[in-house]
């Protein structure tokens, strides 16, 4: 993956995995959704796809090996079916998780919440993971990319910004890093927005509460925006992919990239 052009990376919410509290049994199910899901964002003109286990509910630190088996059989299943990157993100901060399956999948990027520093959240106090998963790195080479969050949505933090995107960067070896809001679907402070971009060395991207209404404002100040909220049906989370308005997105994008 490269960053030539402004990304637009839409989310695949799985549904409930193997393994976790809310799984209903039905794991064919569980991989046709995402499927349908992926294509969908294919078919509206997305630049790349990340799956996520987000109806894990309630997350673990780290997963369980049904998790990691489970979620590679549903990105293979959606490998095999779009033509699209491919990213990883195991919830709550499972990053070796998520390179081992991107490696086995030949995923392109990876998602890694917390990779440097501590996050208070309600999973408790997790730590980053920058040593683990540059082991990993070190000792399965490939292309696949890491995107780090800096003051990771869902917790509190209690360190100075800057310092954690300097530490993400280059004490984390982040290729690129992640700014969101508070929450899932809330929008990201424009502020810390643009002091990422100020001092980043890396790509930045904006990690939720990205809409067809402030678009325009964030477009600037990023290099990406991963997308989920905003292009499921009526702007709401728990809700399937509308291919409608993710097309409306995408057709909002080429705009703005046409007028730079």
């Amino acid at each position: 993956m490269n960053f030539e052009r402004k990304l637009l990376i839409g989310m695949v919410h799985l549904k409930p995995l193997p393994g976790s509290y809310l799984y209903e049994k039905n794991f064919d199910e569980v991989i046709d959704h995402a499927v349908i899901e992926a294509k969908k964002l294919e078919k509206a003109g997305f630049d790349a796809i990340m799956v996520e286990n987000f109806n894990d509910v309630p997350f673990p630190k780290t997963v369980e090996p049904i998790t990691i088996a489970s979620l590679s059989v549903v990105a293979k299943a959606i490998k095999e079916e779009i033509s699209l990157p491919l990213g990883i993100n195991v919830l709550r901060n499972d990053g070796v998780a998520a390179y081992s399956i991107a490696y086995a999948v030949k995923a392109d990027f990876i998602r890694v919440n917390v990779l440097s520093g501590v996050a208070y959240t309600d999973q408790g106090i997790i730590e980053g993971i920058a040593y683990e998963l540059a082991k990993l790195r070190k000792s399965l080479p490939s292309k696949i990319k890491v995107f780090a969050d800096v003051h990771v949505k869902h917790a509190y933090h209690f360190g100075d910004f800057e310092e954690a995107l300097n530490d993400t960067i280059e004490r984390g070896l982040a290729d690129a890093v992640i700014i969101s809001g508070k929450r899932t679907g809330g929008e990201v402070d424009s502020e810390k927005l643009k002091k990422a971009k100020e001092l980043s060395s890396v790509p930045i991207l904006v990690g939720s509460g990205t809409t067809y209404d402030n678009l325009p404002k964030l477009w600037k100040y990023a290099d990406g925006f991963i997308v989920g909220t905003w292009i499921k049906k009526e702007g709401k989370t728990k809700n399937d992919i509308d291919v409608e308005r993710a097309k409306r997105l995408v057709e909002l994008a080429e705009e703005l990239r046409k007028s730079l």
